[in-house]
């Protein structure tokens, strides 16, 4: 781009054209900013005719998850009670990439408030997986990873509270990464689990997501959880290797798996090991435990932060006779059913009586997580497992069946609890023909090996 041999309004023109093609049978997006993405890529064109270097990623079209807040731009949750409300101010995501130059192509479809593991939680209806449009391309990021796998955008941002980046970029494809708690702001994500919410990268390759990763990493002073350290350097390391690096093959992260991830996974460890890894077989018990810690703390967490949609300051209002018959009715048609479900499990698990016994013990299964996965580390540097039990399955499957659904994150899960990074990166197919994603987990702030392992891995698929 800087270098004027691509055009900006061509590269938005195809991106366009892309999503023409095929938004009426995928949906991946709620909202397609065409005349913004037109006007910024023309103003990109101009600034490098003049000579001006217009940011590291000018003219990269991107999708943009529709819980992080746009200036402007009707950022609704894919839930009815935000419909039309358009933030005053940028996500510090959206103004770091902005200023790297990326076009904003529009935002992506979701389960709403980030709450489900398929994106038919949607007010939009559901979003349908590129490789086979019977089956769901994962949550809840669902959108923004079907934009990258239906090559819409070649990057896209998402949010991952218990896997909703890494799930459904392992349904789809495409590379998806939860970075350390802290290391990415958090400023004008909504909020869903506040103790759980990362923002991160989706694209078609390890390289891409790496630039993409070191552009909205680094410290914000808007936000209080922001680790006060730099954006990791990863582009200029990510033909490093992983010889010498010790990676532990880890059972909980396979077992009640289907045979065909298994069996992926563990050709993954030997791609490793024929780069130089050291691969160590490693249980770690206490990971069995995170789905059931996971259900209470993040209800919890979210039976606060959407105690905001009250009818009265944003969103959609229900006038009834009294405020609190007010506040009910606007609830009552502004959340969707899994929305509900959640509050009302974590308003449970808070309430006078039953704190100590679930929110409590909730929290002292995640510090034994944290211990967990702390002695891990202390004898490999690394971890691989699957990214997902199965390969993605049919829309309407599970919608029904709430445990089952909530089963589809069980590998991702831990991760969050402890704060720690993973990534998801395509590791060939299943028997059904649908990808299969390997996934790789890192202490904090380990970035850096996880895209060097990734990058191996991804050249192992290939080859």
């Amino acid at each position: 781009m800087n270098a004027g041999e691509v055009s900006a309004v061509a590269l938005a023109n195809e991106s366009l054209q892309q999503i023409d093609s095929q938004e009426g049978e995928i949906h991946a997006f709620v909202e397609i900013q065409r005349e913004q993405v037109l006007r910024k890529a023309q103003a990109i064109d101009d600034g490098v005719a003049q000579g001006k270097n217009m940011g590291v990623l000018a003219g990269v079209p991107l999708a943009l998850k529709d819980n992080l807040c746009q200036h402007g731009e009707v950022t609704s949750c894919a839930s009815n009670i935000l419909s039309g409300w358009r933030p005053p101010y940028d996500a510090t995501v959206v103004s770091r990439i902005e200023t790297a130059g990326v076009l904003i192509v529009g935002k992506t479809n979701m389960d709403e408030f980030a709450m489900g593991s398929s994106t038919e939680n949607s007010a939009f209806g559901p979003t349908k997986n590129p490789h086979d449009t019977t089956k769901v391309p994962g949550g809840s990021s669902g959108g923004s990873a079907a934009a990258v796998a239906a090559s819409m955008t070649p990057l896209s941002l998402g949010s991952d509270t218990g896997g909703s980046i890494r799930q459904p970029a392992a349904f789809c494809g495409v590379v998806g990464v939860k970075p350390t708690y802290g290391l990415v702001s958090r400023y004008g994500l909504v909020a869903f689990a506040s103790s759980l919410d990362q923002v991160g990268p989706f694209a078609g390759s390890v390289a891409d997501a790496a630039a993409l990763l070191e552009v909205i990493a680094g410290h914000d002073p808007k936000d209080s959880t922001s680790l006060n350290a730099p954006a990791p350097a990863l582009s200029s390391h990510l033909d490093d290797g992983v010889k010498g690096m010790r990676v532990g093959l880890c059972n909980e992260l396979l077992e009640g798996c289907a045979p065909d991830m298994v069996a992926a996974i563990k050709r993954a460890a030997e791609v490793l090991s024929n780069a130089g890894a050291e691969i160590i077989e490693i249980s770690i018990p206490e990971l069995k435990l995170g789905l059931s810690a996971y259900y209470l703390i993040a209800p919890a967490e979210a039976s606060s932060n959407l105690a905001r949609y009250d009818g009265v300051r944003y969103g959609v209002r229900v006038d009834a006779e009294d405020v609190t018959a007010m506040n009910t009715a606007t609830r009552t048609a502004g959340f969707g059913d899994e929305v509900k479900r959640r509050i009302m499990l974590g308003t449970y698990a808070l309430s006078a009586g039953y704190y100590d016994a679930y929110y409590g013990q909730a929290q002292r299964v995640r510090t034994l997580i944290i211990n967990a996965f702390t002695k891990a580390y202390s004898s490999v540097d690394l971890l691989l497992g699957a990214t997902t039990p199965t390969t993605a399955f049919a829309i309407g499957d599970k919608v029904g069946d709430p445990m089952s659904m909530y089963q589809s994150d069980i590998c991702t899960i831990p991760t969050n609890l402890a704060g720690h990074p993973a990534l998801s990166v395509p590791f060939g197919v299943g028997d059904d023909k649908m990808p299969i994603g390997a996934q790789l987990l890192g202490p904090a702030l380990s970035e850096q090996q996880l895209f060097q392992a990734a990058s191996v891995l991804e050249h192992g698929a290939n080859s």
